[in-house]
């Protein structure tokens, strides 16, 4: 398994990350645990999970369950040393946690110490903040996104605050690195100064959706990622379960995503089919798995630093361990830029 640098942090994390987001709803915990042993047998020891995990729904019964499975897993003997975990601070407006309260310099410690302790361990190797107090244009919000009404002095002030929280914890031992999510390139680049600045931990990662089909990262936050060493964490690669070609043809399996989310968050449109079909034709063309084309060409971007996968079997997560030695052609790469321009931003 390759392994790639965490930023300037001197930690190194695989490239491929277990996702765990489907951990305590589609999932049981045993599967949760049968997930981790079976990604860490094949060098995969970078899980991504967050205190607002499971989704499919998201419900205050369900906020921090998760993380305890997770826990469990330490708990029965998993060896800490032997997992890179990451986990996240919920956003403005999740009223399942804390009332909705934006992060603060005055939530952090609290927010660490309940996912502490539902974790089972006394470290968090990369904490990252879920989303943006001042929004982001991320999960299709990019269509009607207006950063107008921002008051810039705020946004930075808060973020010194932050990162004068996140600094004490990094003192006390209770946290290795920062990360952002659901980031913007302006957004990074004030996270980046406020460090230098004010001091506290250096923005190491920004975790973002990226995918053949969900290119919004190739233009500043690619320039971006590359001149300060900020790496991507790409999220739903495989476009909720579209590029698999599962739901081509009007199909929906039973157990999922779509059996639970009509929309697919935005992402179910005419042209997204459209597209999915193109890329299918790429992946038939060349004899390749159409999932593993598309976890290795996200491997292939120069800014990426791991790449997040989710699996609800274990026949999902040996197709996408199975990524991890797939090395894509010049013609393969050539064809899916072709169908890139064909079928820009389908949703």
């Amino acid at each position: 398994m390759e392994r790639r640098k965490l930023g300037r942090t001197g930690i190194d994390v695989s490239a491929l990350c277990l996702g765990s987001m489907t951990w305590g709803t589609q999932n049981t915990v045993d599967e949760g645990h049968a997930q981790i042993d079976r990604a860490l047998a094949a060098g995969i020891d970078f899980v991504d999970t967050a205190e607002m995990y499971p989704v499919n729904p998201i419900s205050a019964e369900t906020v921090g369950r998760t993380e305890e499975i997770i826990g469990l897993w330490f708990a029965s003997g998993g060896a800490r040393k032997d997992m890179i975990l990451a986990t996240k601070h919920s956003g403005s407006g999740m009223r399942h946690v804390r009332d909705g309260a934006d992060i603060s310099g005055a939530t952090i410690p609290q927010a660490i110490e309940g996912s502490l302790r539902r974790l089972q361990t006394d470290y968090i190797d990369l904490y990252q903040f879920h989303w943006p107090n001042r929004g982001s244009y991320m999960f299709r919000q990019n269509w009607t996104y207006d950063p107008s009404g921002q008051d810039p002095a705020a946004v930075r002030q808060n973020m010194a605050d932050c990162l004068g929280a996140l600094q004490r914890e990094v003192d006390r031992g209770t946290i290795r690195a920062f990360g952002l999510s659901n980031e913007s390139a302006w957004g990074t680049a004030a996270w980046l100064a406020a460090a230098e600045q004010a001091g506290g931990p250096r923005v190491a990662s920004v975790q973002n959706e990226y995918s053949l089909m969900c290119r919004l990262y190739d233009t500043d936050m690619a320039e971006l990622s590359m001149n300060e060493d900020v790496g991507l964490l790409s999220f739903s690669p495989l476009a909720t379960g579209l590029l698999t070609g599962k739901y081509q043809d009007g199909a929906v399996p039973a157990g999922s995503r779509l059996t639970l989310n009509a929309d697919l968050g935005g992402r179910k449109t005419e042209r997204a089919f459209e597209t999915v079909d193109a890329y299918l034709a790429v992946a038939r063309k060349h004899g390749l798995d159409p999932s593993q084309m598309a976890l290795a060409w996200c491997m292939t971007r120069p800014f990426m630093c791991s790449v997040i996968f989710g699996a609800t079997t274990m026949e999902q997560l040996e197709v996408a361990i199975g990524a991890a030695d797939l090395q894509l052609s010049d013609e393969v790469l050539a064809d899916l830029n072709t169908a890139h321009r064909a079928h820009p931003m389908p949703y």
